[in-house]
């Protein structure tokens, strides 16, 4: 293992993917609390926060999907991946998607981090 490999430092055990996939979960958990404050206790500067917080996440993910693609393509070399069917169809209120977005992003990031191994034995 060479110091200067770029592989190394980029996408070691703890890769740049894994870090920055956080930030815009976070931002987009925060925006829906605030969209559900903004509807709830009916204030625009509630709903321009969460606005703002919806916003930048969608940014954030730019280089989340960067760098995944990046590890995939190094660390997997660019292996096929499984494609699931998607049989739900979800209804057409913002409230009950972005719940159900928020469970999914939770529990895919506490089973991500099972299977990575960094949360337990693997």
């Amino acid at each position: 293992m060479h110091p200067f490999d770029i592989k190394t430092v980029l996408f070691a055990k703890h890769a740049q993917h894994v870090v920055l996939i956080h930030f815009p979960i976070a931002l987009f958990i925060i925006g829906v609390l605030f969209d559900f404050l903004s509807q709830w206790k009916n204030q625009r500067l509630l709903a321009a926060a969460a606005y703002y917080n919806l916003l930048v996440a969608a940014i954030a993910t730019l280089p989340v999907v960067v760098s995944g693609i990046l590890a995939w393509q190094w660390e997997l070399e660019g292996q096929k991946l499984t494609r699931r069917k998607q049989q739900a169809v979800l209804p057409g209120y913002r409230f009950p998607i972005e719940a159900v977005a928020v469970v999914i992003v939770a529990l895919t990031g506490h089973l991500g981090g099972f299977l990575s191994g960094v949360n337990g034995p693997g």
